[in-house]
């Protein structure tokens, strides 16, 4: 998701910026880089600034108006530093990440960034669904158009990971077993109890079918069944270990009556 999100820049007039934001953009995963009208093309500067990201740099679209930058996102957050008289939805960066995160997987997103000068014009942050900003020190808040790009892309990517992990864990946390997958867990329980003769064959009772409710009422998870299924191959291992070394035992003592006979 992350190489869907869309960097574009407007009106750049330093090369060695569009090097630096490539650079920026590939040490956090992203790599849909978008060039409005800049005043140089990608030069030899650019190429040295984006140091291992020349892939970034090469694949980068170049277009003559923002319209045909994010004519099919379905989302556009504009950066500003000031609110230029307009009234408009304000984002953190923060916020503006989950956003872009939340929404890039049901249609293209954008985030631009303006002009190293003057930022963007106010036709321009009215193409955009939101405005967003950095928290910066407010007795100095200027930052280098490339410094703002690694800003926002660390705080997409830090906002990716967290999703990523908090679906790994709800998914592993709320994974049941199937169906045969307890009745094979009874199965063992059955033949371990057995083992230890906590059930008799001969009288088996109604032992399994309570134990059978409990756990249906219960409804393990498969991370918890596997837990049980280790402690009962443990216990297992164990008996299988008393059995050999009582087989053991017998067979010293016959070897000895037979010696003494």
């Amino acid at each position: 998701m992350l190489e869907a999100i869309r960097i574009v820049l407007v009106n750049t007039t330093h090369t060695g910026n569009i090097g630096s934001t490539a650079r920026a953009m590939k040490t956090m995963g992203l790599s849909s880089l978008y060039l409005v009208g800049p005043k140089t093309a990608p030069d030899g500067k650019s190429s040295a600034l984006a140091a291992g990201a020349g892939d970034v740099l090469g694949k980068a679209t170049i277009v003559d108006t923002l319209e045909e930058a994010i004519g099919d996102c379905g989302l556009v957050i504009g950066t500003s530093m000031r609110t230029k008289t307009l009234s408009w939805p304000m984002l953190s960066t923060r916020e503006t990440a989950a956003k872009l995160n939340t929404e890039v997987q049901h249609h293209p997103v954008a985030l631009v960034f303006g002009r190293e000068s003057n930022g963007l014009s106010n036709d321009e942050l009215r193409m955009c669904h939101f405005h967003t900003f950095i928290e910066a020190n407010p007795d100095y808040s200027s930052l280098n158009l490339a410094a703002a790009v690694q800003t926002f892309c660390y705080e997409i990517r830090m906002d990716y990971l967290a999703t990523e992990r908090a679906n790994i864990q709800a998914q592993i946390e709320n994974e049941y077993p199937l169906a045969h997958d307890l009745a094979r867990f009874y199965v063992h329980l059955e033949s371990t109890l057995e083992k230890t003769r906590f059930i008799r064959k001969s009288h088996p009772g109604l032992v399994m079918e309570k134990l059978k409710r409990l756990f249906n009422r219960a409804r393990p998870e498969a991370l918890e069944l596997n837990i049980l299924r280790g402690i009962l191959a443990s216990i297992d291992k164990q008996h299988q270990k008393l059995v050999t070394l009582e087989q053991s035992d017998n067979d010293e003592q016959t070897k000895d009556s037979v010696t003494q006979k």
